[in-house]
C-alpha cells in the first residue's frame, strides 16, 4: 500500500519542524510544498516577471528542479543545486508565494508536480492543500493549527535566527493577512480535509505534536489491517 501522510496548516503553525523530525523518525521522504511556490516567486522576482504574466509563471512551474535534503532535523532546499534554503524565506518572497498561488494554473502545475513527486510513496507532504487537492486518498491527513499569536513569536524567533531584520508587530500583520489571502481564495483555499485530525501545537511542543501523530498513525495503521506501509524506526 502507497504510504502518504499529509499535514496541512497556515503559516508559522510548525509544520515543517514537525514535518521533518516526523519524516527522520519514520525513514520516509519529506516535501515541502510551500518552497515549491516560494521557488516560483524568488524566480519571478530574480526574472523581474509580472505576477499576472501567468505563461512566464507556468514557464517557471515546468522548468523546477528541487531536491530537500534533511540534515540535524534541518532542510536544505536545492534548486537546480543551489541551496535556496533561506532566500526562499525572506518576507517579501512570502507574500509575493501567496499571491501567486492563488492563480490555479500555477496550482495546478505544482499539483502535479507533488504527485509525481508522492508517486513512490514513502512520503510526507506538507503544504496548505496537500489533504484537501494533492493528495486527497492519503491514508494519514493532519491539519496543524495555533493561535495568531504563538505563530507570530514562531515566525518572529526564526527569522532573527537567521538574522533578518524584522519586528515582531510586522510579522504579526504579515501572518493575519497571509491567512487571508490563504483562506479566501477561491481556489484550494487552506481548510482542513474532511478526514483530517486536526491538532492545535500553541500550548505543545515539537515533541509533543509529533508523539501524538505517531500515536495517531499506529491507530490508523491498524484500523486498515496493515503492517506493511508504515514502520516506526
Amino acid at each position: 500500500m502507497v504510504a502518504i501522510i499529509t499535514i496541512d496548516g497556515p503559516s508559522g503553525a510548525g509544520k515543517s519542524t514537525v514535518a521533518r523530525k516526523l519524516a527522520l523518525i519514520l525513514g520516509y521522504d519529506y516535501v515541502d510544498s510551500g518552497a515549491l511556490y516560494r521557488i516560483v516567486a524568488l524566480k519571478a522576482i530574480q526574472q523581474k516577471i509580472d505576477e499576472n504574466n501567468e505563461e512566464e509563471l507556468i514557464s517557471i512551474c515546468k522548468d523546477i528542479d528541487v531536491s530537500f535534503l534533511i540534515e540535524n532535523e534541518k532542510c536544505r532546499i536545492l534548486y537546480k543545486g543551489e541551496d535556496i534554503s533561506d532566500s526562499i524565506r525572506l518576507p517579501e518572497i512570502s507574500m509575493v508565494a501567496s499571491r501567486i498561488s492563488a492563480r490555479k494554473v500555477v496550482r495546478d502545475h505544482l499539483t502535479e508536480l507533488q504527485r509525481e513527486m508522492g508517486k513512490k510513496g514513502q512520503i510526507i507532504l506538507e503544504g496548505r492543500d496537500a489533504g484537501t487537492v494533492v493528495f486527497p486518498e492519503a491514508p494519514v491527513k493532519f491539519f496543524l493549527e495555533a493561535s495568531v499569536e504563538e505563530r507570530s513569536k514562531r515566525r518572529f524567533k526564526e527569522l532573527k535566527l537567521k538574522g533578518i531584520n524584522v519586528n515582531l508587530d510586522q510579522v504579526t500583520k504579515d501572518i493575519i493577512k497571509r491567512d487571508s489571502n490563504d483562506r479566501s481564495r477561491c481556489y484550494a483555499p487552506l481548510v482542513p480535509a474532511p478526514d483530517a485530525v486536526i491538532i492545535d501545537s500553541s500550548q505543545m511542543t515539537v515533541e509533543e505534536v509529533v508523539s501524538r501523530m505517531i500515536e495517531i498513525i499506529q491507530s490508523k495503521k491498524y484500523e486498515r489491517g496493515s503492517s506493511e506501509w508504515i514502520k516506526v524506526k
